[in-house]
């Protein structure tokens, strides 16, 4: 295991906080419960490595240097797997799509965004979203915000400077949860694959990572863990 990683005995893990509930700060939720379970079955230490970029492409181009894998509610898409080997997925979950309901209140779809500017973050798979959104005109615009100013962007939407907000629906119900007038309306139907993603050609680092988690979801504390962090209907496993 010690030539599978950059530091013998160790896993360094890059996680973008926040992003609750898979990343909670200081440094917990449920990717972080996730990651030390399956670095504990390899015997190795689980070592958190924080993302700080403004736009979350850029949590891949350190892999395999900096940090030996990413774990951050991550997509498997086709141009990510051009810049991480993905492991299987453990979870999926749609985009969701929130707004402010005392603006907003008849809004209940996309169909109802029609003429507004919707936020994301970048480097969000949200943006593919809102990208065909915009082509088929059922929004006005797109505004984007780094990454660790999501803050900024909910604030925006209870402000009204934009008129929806899109991002993965776990995280966009736990960050309006709490929030005055705020709610996730609604959800795109994007299946979208959660996943640890290790570097390109580190086919045994996968493997290993691979096979220690299919016995941790095969155990009940995945769906225990699983529902105390995003309730016992969510996050279908793949």
């Amino acid at each position: 295991m010690a030539r599978l990683t950059i530091t013998p005995g160790m896993l360094k893990v890059a996680s973008a906080f926040p992003d609750p509930p898979f990343e909670v700060e200081p440094d917990t939720g449920f990717d972080a419960e996730l990651m030390q379970k399956i670095c504990a079955a390899l015997g190795l230490t689980w070592q958190l490595a924080r993302f700080s970029g403004e736009d979350f492409n850029g949590i891949f181009d350190d892999l395999g240097t900096s940090h030996d894998a990413v774990i951050s509610g991550t997509t498997i898409t086709p141009s990510w797997e051009k810049a991480a080997l993905f492991c299987a997925p453990y979870l999926e979950f749609n985009q969701g799509v929130a707004v402010s309901t005392a603006r907003h209140p008849g809004i209940r779809s996309v169909a109802g965004l029609k003429g507004l500017t919707v936020g994301i973050q970048r480097g969000n798979t949200s943006d593919i979203v809102a990208r065909k959104l915009l082509a088929e005109g059922l929004i006005a615009g797109i505004h984007y915000y780094p990454y660790a100013a999501i803050g900024d962007a909910l604030d925006d939407l209870a402000g009204g400077t934009i008129g929806a907000l899109i991002k993965l629906q776990p995280v966009l119900a736990s960050l309006v949860r709490g929030r005055a007038g705020l709610s996730v309306v609604c959800e795109v139907p994007t299946h979208e694959r959660i996943a640890i993603a290790v570097a390109p050609g580190n086919v045994g680092l996968r493997d290993a990572i691979d096979a220690q988690q299919a016995k941790v979801m095969a155990d009940p504390w995945f769906a225990k863990t699983k529902a105390r962090w995003f309730g016992p209907t969510k996050g279908a496993a793949p």
